[in-house]
């Protein structure tokens, strides 16, 4: 999740764990906490391109570096600091609560956390909530603001503890049955179309109705947004994989570690005299509007050093007041027919 999302549901943890003992200083620690795996923002001050994707969301995500982070930050609190009245068992649970929250929630959004490094670097991911939902973060973020202003003693500091923790889990709940209806839907359009079974749905931005789901088969990827509200088949748009294209690229070991990270979902594309590989698991710029649109994450395979912002790079390029108003429309299932516009 985004670190404000973090920030606020740590510290409504924190709150949970060690307000009797702490009062308003346990909101500080549990974002604190909450906040240790995205330490590896460090990284992209050493690191640059496809090494520095690679690295986002790795070894600060494992369960290694959190059973290892846990025992040292409870030891650095208890022995070096000495500013808690916490027992040692209070502290463990305070950062243990946390640093698990962080690795569960960050496992359901697209880019995923290498649970298993440095014995594996793959990406565990569920596909479940983009990475700023609104929805998810209002409930923690609100909590937050009220614990933070009402007396450390006021009865209705665990109304808000409540609140803040169980809303976000309920909303979470909600997140999953959407990508069962989804991907049942998916299922039964591609059985009626005979298509292959391969496929990935993920939420589109901000919001839990409309999913980004993509079909593989053996030269590319078929693309489509399903409403939880939507009836009737999928309407696909074909992307050809285009390998042939991959031979030409002189940085092979950007590459590797791209298709890697992409986990078999990528293209390769001319961009002019730009050659592009797409990863396809983090959606479309505005999709929903023209299926034909750029991918969100878009990798210069000849221009290194013109990589440093590639996740999001173009996010909100073409959210235009038209864009926006067919979001909503295909987040409530209304489809329209229309031409798409001519990309630049």
């Amino acid at each position: 999740m985004d670190s404000l999302t973090h920030i606020v549901l740590g510290a409504c943890i924190g709150e949970a764990v060690a307000g009797a003992q702490l009062g308003k200083r346990s909101l500080f620690y549990g974002a604190l906490a909450q906040s240790v795996p995205d330490v590896d923002f460090v990284a992209a001050f050493f690191l640059h391109g496809a090494d520095n994707v690679v690295a986002h969301r790795g070894i600060t995500h494992s369960l290694l570096f959190g059973v290892v982070a846990t025992f040292f930050l409870t030891w650095l609190v208890k022995e070096k600091i000495h500013k808690t009245p916490l027992s040692y068992r209070s502290v463990f649970l305070l950062f243990a609560a946390n640093i698990a929250v962080h690795l569960f929630l960050d496992t359901f959004n697209a880019y995923g956390v290498g649970l298993l490094m440095p014995f594996s670097n793959y990406h565990y991911t569920f596909n479940v909530l983009y990475v700023a939902d609104p929805l998810f973060s209002v409930a923690p973020f609100v909590s937050f603001l009220f614990l933070l202003f009402l007396h450390k003693s006021h009865h209705r500091r665990v109304h808000w503890i409540i609140t803040g923790i169980w809303v976000s889990a309920f909303y979470l709940g909600f997140a999953v049955v959407n990508k069962w209806i989804v991907n049942n839907d998916v299922r039964k359009s591609l059985a009626a179309q005979n298509k292959p079974a391969v496929f990935f749905s993920t939420p589109s931005p901000f919001n839990n109705l409309l999913w980004f789901v993509v079909v593989k088969d053996s030269a590319g990827y078929h693309t489509a947004y399903r409403s939880v509200f939507d009836k009737g088949e999928l309407t696909f748009t074909y992307f050809p994989r285009n390998d042939s294209l991959a031979g030409r690229v002189q940085n092979q070991k950007d590459l590797r570690l791209l298709k890697d990270f992409a986990e078999g979902y990528y293209t390769v594309e001319n961009w002019g005299d730009t050659l592009v590989l797409n990863v396809l698991r983090f959606g479309q710029v505005v999709g929903w509007y023209d299926p034909h649109e750029h991918f969100a994450f878009h990798y210069y395979l000849n221009y290194p050093a013109q990589n440093d912002l590639v996740v999001q790079r173009g996010r909100f390029e073409h959210w235009n007041r038209e864009s926006v108003k067919a979001f909503f429309r295909r987040m409530l299932g209304k489809r329209e027919e229309r031409e798409p516009r001519n990309k630049e």
